[in-house]
């Protein structure tokens, strides 16, 4: 039975694989938190990961170690770049589901200006 983008969505690290426009894949270890039926991760607006997204959101999530060496099937999902207003959020959702280390991770973020710098990915399943 395949396996579903909420399974993953479980996962406490997850594999996000996003494609060149040649088709070729790029995949990064990230953090995600749940927002209802989605997940959100947040990410230096000027990545590569970012730049790929806005050429095509096309994307594939998987579960993996924090090394980034995946732990299971992968499933196709939507990526979308939200509003920077969106990253308090996201910050808040990310403390909540890391813990100590997801607060401590939030405030260094921040002090390196975060919240102006980085913008939020939202992931969807297909």
């Amino acid at each position: 039975m395949p396996v579903t983008f909420a399974e993953v969505a479980k996962s406490e690290y997850i594999l996000l694989t996003t494609f060149t426009k040649d088709g070729r894949p790029k995949p990064t270890a990230i953090w995600a938190a749940p927002a209802g039926d989605k997940l959100i991760a947040i990410t230096q607006e000027k990545s590569w990961k970012v730049k790929r997204i806005r050429n095509t959101s096309r994307v594939t999530i998987a579960p993996c170690d924090r090394g980034g060496k995946p732990k299971g099937e992968a499933v196709e999902a939507t990526a979308r770049i939200l509003e920077k207003s969106a990253n308090g959020a996201t910050y808040d959702a990310l403390g909540k589901r890391y813990g100590l280390l997801g607060k401590v991770f939030n405030f260094f973020s921040k002090l390196r200006g975060g919240m102006d710098k980085n913008v939020t990915i939202e992931l969807t399943g297909n």
